[in-house]
C-alpha cells in the first residue's frame, strides 16, 4: 500500500472541537469564555482537573459545550489518571485529513469528531526534580505520556490542527480567531507546531539528562524487590 501524500488542505480551519488537558491552568478564566463566545457550538473535550476547572468557569453554559473525554470515548480513566486520553477515537480525531475519503469514513465508522485544536501543557517534571529531597519515584511519576502524545499528534497534523502549549499565547490566539470568524490560518497552525515540537524537545531533554545522571544503584535503592 502506497504512502498517503497530502496535496489539498484548507488555509483557514474553524475551531469546532477542542481537546484540553493542562497542568498549568493559568489564563483559562478568559480563554475559555472567549472561545465559547466566538463559537457557541464549540465542543470542548477535557479530563480530570482541567474538566472541573472549565466547568467551574463556564457554569451553566458547560452543559452544552463541555464533555469528559471518558464520556466521549466510552473508556473510563484508569486509577490515578494513568490513562486518560490515549484512545483510538481521540487520535483518529487528531490525525485525520480533511480531503482523505478513507479518513472521513473512519470518523463516521467510529462516530468520532475531527479535533481542530489541542490545548495541552505537561506534568511539571522540571519543577519536580528541582525540589529538595525529591525521589526517583516522584520524578518518574511526573513523566507525562498522554500530553506529549497529544501535542505531537496535533503538531504533526498542522495542516488541519492547532497545537497550543503556552498559556501566554491564549490572548493572541483569541485575537486571531476574532479576526478570522473563529478560524486559524495555516501560518498560525504552522507557527504553533514549531513551538509545540520545541516544547516537547525541551521536556524530553530534561528527562533524559535527569535519568542519565542516575545509576542503577540509585534505582535499586528507591524500590523494594518483588521477588
Amino acid at each position: 500500500m502506497g504512502k498517503n501524500v497530502v496535496e489539498k488542505i484548507d488555509d483557514q480551519v474553524k475551531i469546532k472541537t477542542l481537546l484540553m488537558s493542562v497542568s498549568d491552568k493559568s489564563g483559562l478564566e478568559s480563554f475559555i469564555p472567549g472561545l465559547v463566545e466566538l463559537n457557541p457550538d464549540i465542543l470542548i473535550l477535557s479530563t480530570g482537573g482541567t474538566y472541573s476547572k472549565i466547568k467551574e468557569i463556564l457554569g451553566g453554559r458547560a452543559d452544552s459545550c463541555l464533555e469528559q473525554v471518558s464520556e466521549y470515548t466510552g473508556q473510563p480513566e484508569t486509577q490515578g489518571g494513568l490513562v486518560k486520553t490515549l484512545d483510538f477515537k481521540i487520535y483518529l480525531g487528531l490525525l485525520t485529513e480533511t480531503y482523505n475519503d478513507a479518513h472521513q469514513e473512519d470518523l463516521k465508522r467510529t462516530d468520532a469528531r475531527a479535533i481542530d485544536m489541542v490545548v495541552v501543557n505537561l506534568y511539571p517534571f522540571s519543577e519536580t526534580i528541582a525540589r529538595e529531597g525529591v525521589s526517583l519515584e516522584d520524578a518518574r511519576g511526573n513523566i507525562d505520556i498522554g500530553g506529549p502524545t497529544m501535542i505531537r499528534a496535533s503538531a504533526k497534523n498542522f495542516i488541519r490542527v492547532a497545537s497550543v502549549v503556552d498559556p501566554s499565547t491564549y490572548p493572541s490566539i483569541l485575537e486571531k480567531l476574532k479576526a478570522n470568524d473563529g478560524s486559524l490560518s495555516l501560518e498560525d497552525r504552522f507557527g504553533l507546531a514549531q513551538k509545540a515540537f520545541e516544547h516537547t524537545a525541551v521536556y524530553d531533554r530534561t528527562i533524559s539528562r535527569y535519568l542519565a545522571a542516575k545509576s542503577i544503584n540509585d534505582v535499586k535503592s528507591c524500590y523494594k524487590s518483588g521477588e
